[in-house]
């Protein structure tokens, strides 16, 4: 596998994640042997967003699909790092440059560098992780050699919202994001839904600090950068008295983590793409549980199909029923939490999936 970086002729890293979510919109890729008449001379690429391959998140996730996906095919990907938002048009055209027959651009803040390099280049197709590359907003994708890798992780984030404020001694639970992107406040309106369900189902009083669902707004660091100002932002949410907290974009739930490391009092973390408990063992102790998306396999399943010259530009919207989108277990939080709580969750998971309990979000079924 060839992976550059912008200074270095472009490149990055990333682990393997045994526990990202296992299901997408279909079953697992079966390796049948066979990969196809396309499969000699395709050329996948990648491109992260500024988190990097090794986010330990969506990033990461991301790139161990395409990854699976070209070791599969047997062939080689070419994975471009970017480090500034000014890297990603240079990085996709770069690859343009390069041949690529499949360029996968991983996360919303590459939407309109995809769209205009596919609209550009129509014999090049194009996945894009976490954005519909609808630039115009008139509810369809900007090109048809772009296909979307969505995930309604609102009914994800209301599972932890619930489990949150079940486990909340203080009665306050906070969230922030890296930037108010829709597939950033997705997690954030998600989980103060599930808060309010809590509170209506066992008559509790949690606050959610950090978004305001009225208004679609909150708190964020203005990146996804894990430094000092996502410590700050985690730091003033623990200082009003929060003992759940829900960092959401990519590696600055590093800082939280320092944050909470500092506080001197029990504060649970909650994780998003991945299951930080497996992804980093290092914050394993306080994850309460983490909001899952299905980005490898999603990824794995639109780049094998590619390679085998069978594209499809339809876009993927994981949810509950397809298994797209899900809740990591407690893990070590799971002598910690109320008992039945995990019955509780499995309850509502089904609830949400039978339309009983309607979780709102941009990416709901209408």
């Amino acid at each position: 596998m060839k992976v550059m970086t912008k200074k270095a002729a472009l490149s990055g890293l990333s682990l393997l994640g045994a526990a990202v979510l296992l299901a997408a919109c279909s079953a697992a890729p079966e390796d049948s042997g066979e990969t196809g008449d396309a499969a000699p001379d395709f050329q996948p690429c990648m491109v992260s967003d500024a988190g990097g391959f090794d986010d330990k998140s969506f990033n990461q996730s991301g790139f161990e699909g395409a990854t699976a996906a070209a070791d599969e095919l047997g062939v080689e990907l070419t994975a471009v790092q970017s480090d500034a938002e000014t890297d990603y048009a240079p990085n996709i055209t770069n690859l343009v440059d390069q041949g690529c027959d499949l360029i996968v651009t991983v996360g919303f803040a590459l939407s309109a560098a995809t769209i205009e390099a596919a609209v550009a280049n129509p014999d090049i197709n194009f996945v894009i992780i976490d954005d519909a590359a609808d630039g115009d907003f008139d509810g369809a994708t900007d090109a048809e050699n772009i296909k979307p890798l969505l995930f309604d992780t609102a009914q994800a984030a209301f599972l932890a919202g619930y489990a949150a404020a079940a486990y909340s001694q203080t009665g306050v639970v906070g969230t922030f994001g890296g930037m108010n992107f829709p597939t950033v406040s997705i997690f954030m309106d998600g989980f103060a839904q599930g808060v309010e369900y809590h509170n209506a189902e066992k008559g509790t009083d949690v606050k959610v600090l950090g978004w305001d669902r009225a208004a679609q707004d909150g708190e964020f660091t203005g990146g996804f950068e894990a430094n000092d100002t996502a410590r700050q932002k985690a730091q003033a949410l623990i200082d009003q008295n929060v003992d759940v907290l829900l960092p959401v974009g990519g590696p600055i739930y590093q800082s939280a983590a320092a944050a909470i490391r500092d506080a001197g009092r029990e504060i649970a973390m909650i994780g998003v793409d991945a299951d930080f408990t497996v992804t980093d063992p290092s914050v394993a102790d306080l994850m309460l549980t983490s909001i899952l998306k299905g980005i490898a396999v999603g990824t794995e399943e639109a780049v094998l199909a590619a390679g085998n010259g069978e594209f499809d530009n339809s876009p993927f919207i994981g949810t509950l029923e397809n298994e797209g989108v899900g809740i990591a277990p407690f893990h070590d939080f799971e002598s910690k939490v109320p008992e039945g709580l995990q019955g509780e969750i499995d309850d509502l998971m089904a609830a949400i999936i039978a339309g009983d309990v309607q979780v709102e979000s941009y990416l709901a079924a209408n």
